[in-house]
Parts: C-alpha cells; sequence; structure tokens
C-alpha cells in the first residue's frame, strides 16, 4: 500500500503544479485586464487629441497668411521688441512675408516679421493713414480691434486685422501673392506629412526622441514615463531604463512645475540654471498637461540669458556714461514714462527726487516743468505738448532738428531728441546761455574789431596758414590800388602780391613775406619789419606779425610825409644846432668883452667912491653908489649868462665836496643882512639841527642861496618878512627862502623859472632859472608855492648823493659804489 502510494507521489505533484499554474495564470489575467484596457483607452485618447492637433494644424496651413498670437501684452519694460508670440501657418507664407516686409529670417521670425512691418504705410478700413504699430498699441492698451491694409514694396498690398481673443491678442496676416500652385503644392507636402504622423505616433515619437533639446513625460503621479535621448545625456545617465528606474530630474524644480501644470491645466514655463555635462546652462522649461499626465521640453536660453545678462550690463554702463554727462539726459519708454534721468538733469531742473524716482510720464514732467516755469512761453500749451507727445509715434527715421528754449528765468537751452534704441524717446538737454553770450559777445568784438581796422589808416591785411587772404581793411584796398570786391573769396597770396607788384616790384621782398606766412618753422614764424620806396615815389614801412591761430597779419604804414617831416625835422635840427652854437660862441666872446669895460667902470668906481681922486661930496655919493650898485648887478648877470651858457653846452660840471647846508644858509644870510637892515626887512634863519651834510658843490649852493634871497628882497616892502631855511627827510635835504611879498598870480607862476622871464614881480629873469639849472645838475628839483597878497616860498630839493647831469661820471660811479656799501655795513 505504501509503496503504490510512493509511485503515485510524482504523479500528483505533477498534477498539482499544473494545477497551481492555471489557477497563478488566471489570476494574472484577470489582474492585467484593467491595465491593458486602461493603455488601450489612453493610447485611443492620445490618437484622437493628436489626430485633432493634426487637422487643426492643417487648417493653419491652409490659410493664406499667418496668424501670430500672443498671450500677454508684449510692450512692457521687460521685453525689447514685440515679445514672443506664438506663429501659426505654412512656412511659406512665413517666407513671402518676411520678403513683403524686406526683413531677414532669424530665431524669432515672428518678431522680425512685426518689427518689419509696424512702420509701413497703412491704410483703415475708413481711409485714415495709420501705422501697424499705432494700432496694435490701441489693441493692446484698449482692446480696439483694426482692418489694415498695409501697402508694400512694388505695389504689393497686405491685409491685417487684429483682435483680442480673451487674455489673447491675435493678428491676422494674408498676402494674396501666396496663393499659386506653387505654394499650394508646398502645403499638400506638409499635409501629407502631417497625416502620416497623426496616422504612425510612434514616427512622431522617433522625431521627439531625435530632437535636439530634452523632451519627457510624466504620469500624474509626478513618475517620468519616457524621456528622449538629449534627456539621458543631460541628466548624466546611461540608458533611459536607468533613468526611469532612478526617476532622475533635470533639476529639482521640475517636479512642482509639473504639479502647476497640471493643477492649472495650463503651460507654465520657467527658466533656471542647471548643470549640463558639467556646464551651467540657462534652461527654459516648458510643461504642459497632457492626458495622464504632463509633457515637457527644455531649451538651452543660455545665450539668450548672457544675451540679456551682457544688455544688463550694457545698459548699466550705458546709464552710467550718460550719468556723468554734462548735459541732462532723460529716457521715456515706450509707455511713455520716465525710465532713466541723469545727475545733470535733476541738477538743472531742480525736480524733486523722490518724484522723479515714481518714473513720472512725459506728459506729468512737461506740465510740473510748466508750473516751475521751466519751458518756453507758449500761447496754446496744449497743442505744444501733444506735438512733444505725437514724437513717439514719429518713424524711427524721421529726425527731430535741435530746439533752443528760451526760459522764463532768462536760460537758454539745447533740447535734442530722438528715438532711443531700445525704445521710446531720450531727450539732451544743455544749457547754451553762457555760450550764446559768448558767441555773442564774440560777434561784437569780431564787429568791433572790423570796425576798428576800417578806421585805422594803416593798411591791414591778415593772410592764414594756407596762404589765402583771411581779412583786410578799406586802408590796404587804397593803397594798393585795388578794384571794389577784387578781394573777395580769399585770394591766394600770389595773387594779392601780383597786384601789389605793379606799385612794389622787388620780388625778393615778396618771397621773404610769403615765407612769413606759409612757412611754420619757428624761425619763419617771427616777427619782422622792412620798408619799401614804391614806384609812385611813396614810401611805406611794413610790419609781420604771427597770430596765435597760426595767421599772419601784414600791417603797411604810408610814411612819405613823415620822411619828409623827419628831413625837415633834421635840416631844421642842425641849422638850430649851428644857430646855437654861433649863439654860445657869441654870449661867450660878448661876455667876455663885456667883462673888461666893465671890470674897468666898477675898478673906478671903487677908487672914486673911496676918496682917490678926492674927498666926494654929499650930492656926488649917490650917484656913485648907483654906479657901484649897477656894475655888480651887471657883473652878476654877466656871470649868470656864462653859467646858462655852460649848462647849454654840457660844460659846467660840479666840484662836490661834503657840504654843511646850515654853513652855507648862513653865510649867504650875512651877505644880505646889511640890504635887510637897510631896507627895514626883517631877515630870519631856520635850518634844523639835524640837517647834517650832503655831497655837492658848495659855491653853487651859496649862488642858489643867495639868488633866491635877493629875489625874495627884491619883492618884499620896508618892514617885511623873509625866511631861509634847510630841512632834511626822505634822503634830501630842501633848502627855501620864503617872503610875505606881494606873490605870483596863478597864470605867471608857470613861467616864473623861465629865461629872460620877467613877469608881473620883474627882475632880470634869469636868477630863478638858474636856481632851477644848478639844482636839476644835483639831481633836485624846484618847486613854488605862491598866493598873490600873501607870499611867495621857493624850495629847491636836493638829494644826499647826487645824480644829475652836471656830476662827473667818475663821481658818480664813486659815489653809487659809496652808498651800496654804506647799505651793506
Amino acid at each position: 500500500m505504501i509503496g503504490q502510494i510512493l509511485q503515485a507521489a510524482p504523479v500528483m505533484v505533477t498534477f498539482g503544479s499544473m494545477a497551481f499554474a492555471l489557477v497563478v495564470g488566471v489570476w494574472a489575467f484577470r489582474k492585467t485586464a484593467g491595465a491593458r484596457a486602461t493603455h488601450a483607452i489612453w493610447r485611443r485618447r492620445t490618437a484622437e487629441l493628436e489626430d485633432r492637433v493634426a487637422r487643426a494644424d492643417s487648417v493653419f496651413g491652409a490659410h493664406p497668411g499667418l496668424v501670430v498670437v500672443w498671450d500677454e501684452p508684449p510692450f512692457n519694460e521687460d521685453d525689447n521688441g514685440w515679445g514672443q508670440p506664438k506663429i501659426f501657418g505654412s512656412s511659406v507664407a512665413l517666407a513671402s512675408l518676411l520678403r513683403f516686409a524686406e526683413a531677414t529670417d532669424g530665431p524669432d521670425p515672428a518678431s522680425i516679421l512685426m518689427e518689419g512691418l509696424a512702420d509701413y504705410e497703412a491704410r483703415s478700413s475708413s481711409g485714415e493713414e495709420t501705422t501697424l504699430r499705432r494700432r496694435f498699441q490701441d489693441l493692446m492698451q484698449q482692446g480696439r480691434p483694426f482692418s489694415l491694409t498695409i501697402i508694400g514694396p512694388s505695389g504689393r498690398f497686405l491685409e491685417v486685422d487684429g483682435r483680442a481673443a480673451g487674455t489673447q491678442l491675435v493678428v491676422w496676416l494674408s498676402d494674396s501673392t501666396i496663393r499659386g500652385l506653387e505654394e499650394s503644392g508646398a502645403r499638400g507636402r506638409i499635409e501629407e506629412a502631417r497625416r502620416v504622423v497623426s496616422k504612425d505616433p510612434v514616427a512622431f515619437l522617433d522625431m521627439l526622441g531625435r530632437a535636439p533639446f530634452p523632451a519627457w513625460r510624466i504620469n500624474a503621479s509626478g513618475r517620468i514615463e519616457w524621456a528622449n535621448p538629449i534627456y539621458v545625456k543631460a541628466v548624466d545617465g546611461e540608458v533611459l531604463d536607468n533613468v526611469l528606474q532612478d526617476q532622475t530630474y533635470l533639476d529639482a524644480g521640475m517636479r512642482e512645475q509639473t504639479i502647476r501644470a497640471i493643477e492649472s491645466s495650463a503651460p507654465v514655463s520657467e527658466t533656471r540654471i542647471v548643470v549640463v555635462n558639467g556646464r551651467r546652462r540657462a534652461m527654459e522649461f516648458l510643461i504642459f498637461p497632457v492626458s495622464g499626465g504632463a509633457a515637457g521640453i527644455a531649451i538651452d536660453q543660455t545665450a539668450s540669458e548672457e544675451a540679456k545678462a551682457d544688455l544688463k550690463r550694457f545698459r548699466r554702463a550705458h546709464d552710467e556714461t550718460l550719468n556723468h554727462m554734462a548735459e541732462a539726459v532723460v529716457v521715456f519708454d515706450r509707455s511713455k514714462r520716465m525710465s532713466f534721468h541723469n545727475t545733470a538733469f535733476t541738477r538743472l531742473f531742480k525736480l524733486d527726487d523722490a518724484w522723479l524716482t515714481e518714473r513720472p510720464g512725459h506728459s506729468q514732467m512737461l506740465d510740473r516743468m510748466r508750473e516751475k516755469r521751466l519751458l518756453p512761453e507758449q500761447a496754446d500749451y496744449a497743442a505744444w505738448k501733444a506735438d512733444e507727445l505725437a514724437r513717439y509715434d514719429d518713424s524711427p527715421n524721421d529726425e527731430s532738428p535741435d530746439e533752443l528754449w528760451p526760459l522764463p528765468d532768462g536760460r537758454t537751452l539745447r533740447v535734442a531728441r530722438q528715438r532711443h534704441p531700445l525704445g521710446g524717446v531720450m531727450l539732451i538737454f544743455e544749457d547754451k546761455t553762457d555760450e550764446l553770450a559768448l558767441k555773442a559777445r564774440y560777434n561784437t568784438l569780431i564787429n568791433v574789431q572790423r570796425a576798428t581796422l576800417d578806421k585805422l589808416h594803416e593798411a591791414v591785411a591778415v593772410f592764414g596758414a594756407n596762404g589765402r587772404l583771411q581779412l583786410n581793411n578799406n586802408a590796404f584796398e587804397e593803397l594798393w590800388g585795388f578794384r571794389a570786391g577784387e578781394l573777395e573769396g580769399e585770394p591766394s597770396f600770389d595773387d594779392v602780391a601780383e597786384t601789389c607788384a605793379a606799385l612794389f616790384a622787388d620780388d625778393r621782398v615778396w618771397t621773404d613775406i610769403k615765407g612769413r606766412v606759409t612757412d611754420p618753422s619757428p624761425q619763419a614764424r617771427k616777427q619782422v619789419t622792412g620798408e619799401m620806396r614804391r614806384s609812385d615815389d611813396r614810401v611805406l614801412t611794413y610790419l609781420t606779425r604771427p597770430l596765435p591761430d597760426g595767421a599772419t597779419l601784414i600791417c603797411w604804414d604810408d610814411v612819405t610825409d613823415s620822411r619828409r617831416i623827419e628831413e625837415a625835422l633834421r635840416e631844421r635840427a642842425e641849422a638850430l644846432e649851428a644857430s646855437e652854437r654861433i649863439k654860445t660862441e657869441f654870449v661867450e666872446h660878448v661876455s667876455y668883452q663885456l667883462r673888461t669895460p666893465l671890470t674897468t667902470i666898477g675898478g673906478y668906481a671903487d677908487m672914486l667912491a673911496h676918496g682917490f681922486a678926492g674927498e666926494l661930496t654929499d650930492r656926488q655919493k649917490e650917484p656913485m653908489s648907483a654906479i657901484q650898485s649897477a656894475s655888480t648887478h651887471l657883473a652878476k648877470l654877466i656871470d649868470d649868462i656864462l653859467d646858462v651858457a655852460a649848462i647849454d653846452a654840457g660844460k659846467l660840471e660840479l666840484d662836490l665836496g661834503d657840504v654843511a647846508i646850515a654853513d652855507v644858509v648862513g653865510e649867504a644870510a650875512e651877505l644880505v643882512a646889511a640890504k635887510a637892515d637897510h631896507e627895514s626887512i626883517k631877515l630870519e634863519v631856520k635850518v634844523d639841527d639835524d640837517s647834517g651834510l650832503l655831497r655837492a658843490d658848495r659855491n653853487r649852493l651859496k649862488q642858489v642861496s643867495m639868488n633866491l634871497l635877493s629875489n625874495a628882497l627884491r619883492h618884499v616892502d620896508p618892514g617885511g618878512h623873509v625866511e631861509i631855511g634847510a630841512r632834511r627827510a626822505d634822503e634830501q635835504i630842501t633848502l627855501w627862502v620864503k617872503d610875505d611879498g606881494e606873490g605870483i598870480a596863478p597864470e605867471q607862476q608857470a613861467r616864473v623859472f623861465d629865461r629872460f622871464s620877467r613877469g608881473e614881480r620883474g627882475g632880470a629873469g634869469l636868477g630863478l632859472a638858474l636856481v632851477k639849472e644848478i639844482a636839476q645838475l644835483h639831481g633836485g628839483w624846484v618847486e613854488l608855492v605862491s598866493e598873490p597878497g600873501k607870499g611867495t616860498e621857493v624850495s629847491c630839493h636836493l638829494p644826499l648823493e647826487p645824480r644829475g647831469r652836471g656830476v662827473p661820471p667818475e663821481l658818480a660811479l664813486m659815489g653809487s659804489t659809496t652808498a651800496k656799501l654804506s647799505e651793506t655795513v
């Protein structure tokens, strides 16, 4: 029994195993039936969606133009152009429209196309002239739809319609010229390819697999279900299975972005820094919801981000550069709001910094500046303001000329406007007040100089470094006989010299003058003078003077009359010299001839007065005294005449020595004391105790004292008063004589010291003249103070060390050396 059981055991095990396998198979079949059904449903829905996309693309491809769609308005401060719109339509239509706009293809053809069409001449449905840029701004800001006909080159027309679709902006572009057979064939081929793709999803997946950017699919639970080879390579995975097993994401933000895309049922785009293949790259992640989860692609935007960073750095550098400019600069963006202003702008207009940081609009800034009287006065401010704001709509190629703004505060500003490269308008203000004032003064100075030159009797011509005449006056034309208008147009030096050579033909002189004009070397650029004797017997002197700007001034002066006068004066001087010589010789001869009989007369008169021929009676004494007095006066007069003649001949030299001025004054007073007592005149001597010594000719100082005392006694009535004195001050000694006589009238005072001048006071006419000459020989001078009825004071100022023309040269040198030694000690 046991044996039978053991023999049946293998059979039972085999049947048991088969039953177990059957049960497991049934169980597995039932478990996988749901997954297969779900997978079949997903594939069917995917095929339906792909078919719908293919049909929509076919419809767009059949459209004879393009459809451009913006998810958000493009004109804001972050975008530099038309944004990044989506473009739908055939590639043939895109190529045709790019040719229409004369634009080139690029990474963003939609923006390039819109910018190319923005400023073409266009006409609205109502016949109004406008541009696509203006109408699109109205659509963006006010939601106003438009229909335009754009007139392109070669007479081609483009129909453009713009509408708002919810939060999106849509523009339809169509060109009738793209409806030809060639385009139809091309579109047919594209549609056929799309149908092949829609019928063969594997081909579509193969296309994504070969895409040059990472692409992936994630299910609703957040797990990666598929990725292309570029994705696998980007995450350093060896094969796709490893990536799916490890669930390796490109970066940590993918999961969160996927959840947001699924929850919002809308595409989500973000740009993040990712390390790909060991390098930091800026990747734009675009994740969009699909059936059963989400799909995504990552586009390398490193170059774009670097370009943006470079642009930001450039803008910062640009702003820093503008901030250091002396001119005031303010920039308004496309929305007419202030985007930049430099320090000079704040300083020029003194606007509130806090208000400027709020980025006011252009209109607000104009209103604020008008309130502060920082704008020119306008009769119609509203119209003027509208013209200013209309500059945003002008074509970029329209040039706006500079303007001058005269402000109410007296300043004048130069205003330059230009379209900013990043959009908007840039205004540049420059304070021209000082420059205009300086220019006005310069023009006035030039006009004054021209008028002054025309008033000169000298002929003046200015030649530039290029040898051409730049400026001349009327005297130049008259002197050299130029006809009216002959010197217009800046003639060359050779042409001018050719005309002048008719009167002065010395080529050497003209060649030398030309070298002074055109040769820039320092040897030639020197002042030169010369003389010309022309063929008409006129004598000219000329002068060439280099000017700081490289030009050369040449001046001619007609000295014909002067030379004739010089010749006459020379002859007259020679005649006067001969006359003076004859006069001197005559005076010396006559004085000598007079002195001999005068000595005899004086001698015999003295003998008779002392009783040589017997005692004189009282009646005889008075005539004899008169003879003696006249003889003495005549002898003094002859001495004075001889001294004056010696001074004129330059033969009178001083006998210098140390002289005590007090002794000289005392001796002179003693000699005239008797005469003063005889005429009842009070004579008083006033000499300062510190008068000291001076170096002078003692006899000549005594002669000066006597002449002054004699002149004073002669004009003082009996009972009058005469003073003689000396004082020392400021390295000089003053010898003075004062009387209380009749005085001298003002009109006579200027001739008192002239030779042989009697005036109202009478006298010989040589006493005071000789006093003046002797003082000047010592290097001094004479002063007269007089008032009619109150007396006269004559002062003779003498230096302590003589330095006049009467001092012998060797004594003058010795005196100066002694003075220097004294100063050193």
